[in-house]
């Protein structure tokens, strides 16, 4: 990777820019599915190039590519100079500098297992069928098991760019997931359940059959509940699901685009004394942890919302700029092909003093919801929701019948300062992370 870098930074500085970066990505993903024991699916991708950003005055000019030979990267550093030409001005426009990139070392995130590439593909092939048998055993209402799954990604990445900035890291992660059928009578249902991390030997394949097993049963004969405005309880899942469109609100770019409802909130109380949201893009064991952003920012931990008060919003170097901040290593790459956005690493509400089942107890009645469908038709701006939802009814302060075929509405404002009760069993899903949310009375429309 340096010596590729090396090579297109000094094509660059021939060209006479000021300056020039290089973002190298090398990876590697495999998928397995599974179906009743046989391998339904094999998939392997590869994906290895780099991304060129050129900054000529005022002007930011992007080329990449998937070929890394001599003439491609001449050919790539040429269009990057003519796009930057097309370019309108904006004095925003910055890389990173050394003090900016300070080293961290990567082996401390201990972000790559080597266990996962040593393992073969009988073995990883195996995993896939142990969850189907375990969600098949689960119950004999799981009818069948439409997919079992075992995926693992290997990758490198590299920022190196006229300012000295030259660092990389390796990296790796794994997981199961699968999706079951119950079936009662005239009633059927779906279930899924998964399960990723960094360490090979933490997948459980039994623990997550169990998982899509009891999802793929539990709502079973779900009915709709008479309209009213009720208790809801979030599940783990479901409140990372709100937080994954909380997120766009608490990005710098949306902000500055006047499409965000926490515009101008900074300092404000926006939720409950209960919420604590952060960003920490080096948190230990974690798949959106990496020691530098996509611009070569150090990573760390961003404090969006505290004891309910607004503290900031994620920033790259660009909307830093724009916003008289500094950038809080929040540059994101979906891969060599796209430039820096501002995004999550790893998002989550911290876990609270309850545990989930003190939280039910205290609900005479309400709503337990497993999940929302429509999450994406929220919008981000006004915080408005309507959302079909299905889950199960609290009663007594237990779990008692599933019901499906409603509605809860409101506002994502209203639901973040109703906020009663945080358990404290935070979970995570990729990249975002919540617990058990108690949230008081909101409007569920039934029968």
């Amino acid at each position: 990777m340096n010596e590729i870098a090396e090579k297109v930074l000094e094509l660059a500085q021939k060209q006479g820019s000021g300056q020039a970066e290089v973002f190298l990505m090398d990876s590697r993903e495999m998928t397995i599915e599974v179906s009743e024991q046989k391998v339904d699916n094999l998939h392997l991708a590869k994906q290895r190039g780099l991304g060129l950003r050129v900054i000529v005055g005022q002007k930011m000019g992007y080329a990449y590519s998937a070929d890394l030979a001599a003439p491609a990267l001449q050919k790539t550093v040429e269009r990057a100079f003519q796009n930057a030409k097309l370019a309108e001005e904006d004095e925003a426009w910055q890389l990173a500098t050394a003090e900016l990139a300070q080293e961290k070392l990567a082996q401390s995130l201990k972000l790559y297992d080597q266990k996962i590439g040593r393992y073969s593909l009988e073995e990883k092939i195996q995993l896939a069928k142990q969850l189907e048998t375990a969600a098949l055993r689960y119950d004999t209402r799981v009818s069948r098991v439409e997919k079992a799954a075992y995926q693992d990604v290997e990758y490198q990445v590299g920022l190196y760019n006229s300012h000295g900035v030259a660092q990389s890291y390796r990296g790796s992660y794994c997981g199961l997931y699968g999706v079951a059928i119950g079936r009662d009578g005239d009633s059927a249902e779906t279930g899924w359940g998964m399960k990723y991390t960094l360490r090979y030997r933490e997948l459980d394949p039994q623990e997550v059959g169990r998982e899509v097993g009891e999802k793929a049963v539990r709502m079973l004969g779900a009915q709709a509940i008479p309209s009213g405005k009720l208790p809801v309880v979030f599940e783990p899942y479901v409140m990372t699901g709100i937080l994954g469109v909380l997120q766009t609100a608490f990005s710098g770019e949306a902000v500055l685009k006047g499409k965000s409802f926490l515009a101008g909130q900074e300092g404000k109380p926006i939720a409950s004394p209960l919420v604590n949201l952060y960003d920490h893009g080096a948190l230990p064991g974690h798949l959106g942890s990496a020691p530098f952003d996509g611009e070569g920012v150090s990573t760390g931990e961003t404090v969006l919302v505290q004891k309910g008060y607004l503290q900031g919003f994620l920033h790259n170097l660009y909307t830093a700029q724009k916003s008289g901040v500094d950038s809080t290593g929040n540059a994101v790459r979906h891969s060599f092909k796209s430039t820096p956005e501002v995004g999550i690493t790893n998002f989550y509400l911290d876990k609270g003093a309850s545990t989930r089942q003190a939280l039910l107890q205290e609900i005479q009645k309400g709503f337990y919801v497993t999940q929302a469908m429509g999450l994406h038709t929220v919008n981000p701006i006004s915080g408005d929701f309507s959302l079909g939802a299905a889950g199960l009814l609290i009663e007594g302060g237990e779990l008692t019948r599933p019901v499906k075929g409603v509605v809860i509405a409101g506002n994502l404002r209203t639901l973040l300062k109703g906020i009663v009760a945080v358990a404290d069993d935070l979970t995570f899903f990729i990249g975002k992370g919540a617990p058990t949310v108690g949230v008081e009375g909101i409007t569920v429309s039934g029968n």
